[in-house]
This record gives structure tokens, sequence and C-alpha cells, in this order.
């Protein structure tokens, strides 16, 4: 079974959604970077995600969205517009807040879990997980998974530990100890 398989068995797919959605940005020439899980996963041994956390410009938001909707249920939140369909378990999922724009320049092509996609720098990585964890909005357990991915992304790149703030640094430097 090859990775995108893989992926695909997990995400209950008839059809290969995350391709798709790949291949769509490309052929509307859509500048993005892969952010959150998966963007993780390019970095450190990879662990199961159904979210693509992606960010694209913002300038070219209402292009894709008429272009998806043909294949994907939309459906808008406070700095995230999420795409969905009916044929996968994959949930894509457009960060909107402004704060990530400046990784879409950062970014390098990298294979993950058997795709091919702009990921974020390692430093943009680490930072979108800072601001999800930060973010007491968002459900406890999404905020422990985060705080689980910067744990990973320290322990495999320990010069990180320098761009966490106080408020995280002292959850994990007994780890590292």
């Amino acid at each position: 079974m090859t990775e995108k398989e893989f992926m695909n068995s997990i995400a209950n797919g008839r059809v290969d959604i995350l391709q798709q959605f790949l291949d769509l940005l490309n052929e509307i020439e859509i500048d993005y970077c892969v952010i959150g899980g998966l963007a993780v996963n390019a970095y450190v041994e990879p662990v199961v995600s159904l979210d693509l956390d992606i960010v694209i410009d913002l300038n070219s938001l209402n292009k894709l969205r008429q272009a998806a909707e043909q294949s994907f249920t939309i459906k808008e939140f406070p700095h995230r517009l999420n795409m969905e369909s009916p044929k996968s378990d994959m949930r894509i999922q457009l960060q909107t807040d402004p704060r990530y724009q400046a990784f879409i320049g950062n970014a390098t092509k990298k294979k993950v879990l058997g795709y091919k996609m702009k990921v974020a720098a390692l430093e943009d990585v680490i930072q979108g997980k800072i601001w999800a964890y930060s973010d007491e909005q968002r459900r406890k357990s999404k905020r422990q998974k985060d705080l689980a991915d910067i744990f990973r992304l320290v322990e495999a790149y320990p010069a990180l530990m320098k761009l966490l703030p106080e408020s995280i640094k002292c959850k994990i430097d007994f780890i590292f100890e």
C-alpha cells in the first residue's frame, strides 16, 4: 500500500480529495503553503491527520472559492474557510487569518505522506502551532494536539526552543533536561 493509498483509506476516500485540491491550486495558479499537522509531518515522524490546514494568498480567495464550489461544500468561519466533499472524510481548512500570509513566501516543496506540496518553513510551522495553542477559543483537545506537535518539533529540532514563549517553554523544559 502506498502512502497515498493509506491516507485515502484512513479518510474513507472514494476519490483522492487531497490530490484533487492540490491539483486545483496548481491549475488555477494559486500560491499556497501547508501549515498545521500535515506541515509538522514534513519535518518529523508522521502522525495521521484528516485535516489539510492551508494558507493561500487572500487576494485569491474568491478565485479559489469559485473554482472549488463545483467539487466541495464550503463553510465560512471566523479566520478560516472549510471545504469538504461527501467522497472523503478529509477536511480542507483554509486559514484566512492575515498573520499567516508571510508563510507563503518562505514555503518549499516537500513530500508529505506521498503528496508533493508546498510546506511552510519549519520556523513558520512552529509559529503557527504556537498561535494555535495560545488561542483559548480553540477546543482543549485541539490545543493539546498543538502542544504535542510543538513537543515533536522541539524534540527533533532543539534550537526551536528559543522561539517558544515562556508560557509554553515551561511546559516542556522538563522533558529536555
